[in-house]
């Protein structure tokens, strides 16, 4: 069985045991010999399809139910397989669909603000209660937690990433600050908590606007705290202050330069932004396949070299970057625990199958943030070496 050789080749930690259609079983690497992970093929298809492009046929399969995992659960598998992989391709021929589909998005993706929308509600627009099964239950924040501390709650860990973005803001009293892809609205509202600056946050998500709008004023922040439902591209005014949680990512590789000169049209000139934004430290490379095609439609994750590129081309200065390693992984763990925990009120809303495929896309980017080639950026921006203390980030952490 070729599969079996594939997987047999990858496991140089750890292993699995497979099984075929017919039940023949094959030892692929060294597993637990008591209780050995073990992976069922219940579609001979697979047995080709998972050589030819594993990265999309396995989770389809999964989500089909053509593959079933026991003895562990499907991030017990991922983790295990992502850790021997590392930052290596899986095979040969992923290797080289990967190169073809990079040439082909670049061809025929263009975010342009239709189409943004529409990609928008495919994702954002689903379902207000689904997120409320997995997010925090206080900022409603979909992105990257900060983990001071292996035994912080989602909920601190969410309110260190708020706080972490204040400090870099650096915030005066009476500023206007500008939320590019503002969600839920967790980030502006506490920035009108923590100071006397006038908030607003921009989503082209309907039912993100509408959410916003009733919770600033049962926050009573509604004189501080404005929405509008709009394209980046279409705002206008001048802004002391711009934060940007989890946008790049839709904006596509053509767009960066589009995005960092409307930064730089908006700022004033003693203005700072910060932007947070998953990266990844491989060169220019394709989204994953199945998370394009399924879970975030016309979604891309930036290289460093995307977004500095951008960023000089554009007369912006880069002040501060700051990686973030090993914290998404966190996040991600505990949305995926809260899920599984809702799994029933989620198979009740929406199906078995939407439920194995949002299990899938939680676990399998948890390990590819712990084990591949994903962190998060924080770039801090100006334009001029005087918007910022000179002490660099001693004023961050006081």
């Amino acid at each position: 069985m070729l599969i079996a050789k594939l997987f047999s080749k990858i496991y140089k930690e750890g292993g699995i045991v497979l099984i075929d259609l017919q039940g023949q079983k094959y030892i692929c690497g060294s597993p637990d010999q008591d209780k050995p992970l073990t992976l069922k093929i219940l579609n001979k298809k697979l047995n080709w399809k998972l050589l030819i492009n594993p990265e999309l046929s396995f989770p389809e399969a999964y989500v089909d139910g053509d593959i079933k995992i026991e003895n562990g659960s499907l991030l017990d598998f991922l983790n295990l397989t992502f850790k021997n992989l590392g930052r290596s391709e899986i095979n040969t021929s992923g290797y080289f669909i990967k190169k073809i589909l990079h040439a082909w998005r670049f061809i025929t993706n263009y975010n342009l603000p239709l189409k943004s929308k529409k990609n928008v509600e495919h994702h954002y627009d689903i379902g207000e209660d689904l997120y409320n099964l997995f997010l925090d239950n206080k900022h409603r924040q979909y992105s990257c937690g900060y983990w001071k501390s292996p035994n912080d709650t989602l909920e601190q860990a969410q309110q260190n990433k708020i706080n972490h973005i204040i400090k870099k803001l650096n915030l005066s009293s009476g500023q206007r600050v500008l939320d590019i892809g503002c969600g839920w609205g967790g980030m502006c509202f506490e920035i009108a908590r923590q100071s006397e600056c006038e908030v607003t946050g921009i989503t082209l998500s309907k039912n993100q606007y509408e959410y916003c709008v009733k919770k600033a004023k049962d926050l009573k922040l509604d004189n501080q705290c404005h929405f509008k439902l709009l394209d980046y591209r279409k705002i206008e005014g001048k802004f002391n202050r711009i934060v940007s949680v989890g946008f790049l990512e839709h904006c596509g590789r053509k767009f960066y330069k589009t995005f960092f000169s409307k930064l730089n049209n908006l700022m004033t000139d003693d203005g700072v932004s910060v932007i947070h934004s998953i990266g990844s430290t491989e060169p220019k490379s394709p989204p994953q396949p199945w998370i394009s095609a399924n879970i975030f439609p016309g979604g891309l994750v930036p290289s460093g070299s995307d977004l500095i590129d951008a960023i000089e081309k554009t007369g912006l200065v880069l002040s501060d970057m700051e990686s973030l390693i090993r914290h998404y992984d966190k996040t991600l763990n505990a949305w995926l625990d809260r899920f599984l925990l809702n799994r029933n009120k989620a198979k009740k809303m929406y199906s078995e199958k939407f439920c194995k495929m949002w299990e899938f896309y939680l676990a399998s980017c948890s390990a590819a943030f712990h084990y591949r080639d994903l962190l998060v950026y924080q770039l801090q921006i100006v334009k001029s070496f005087k918007a910022i203390p000179s002490n660099r980030r001693d004023y961050i952490y006081k």
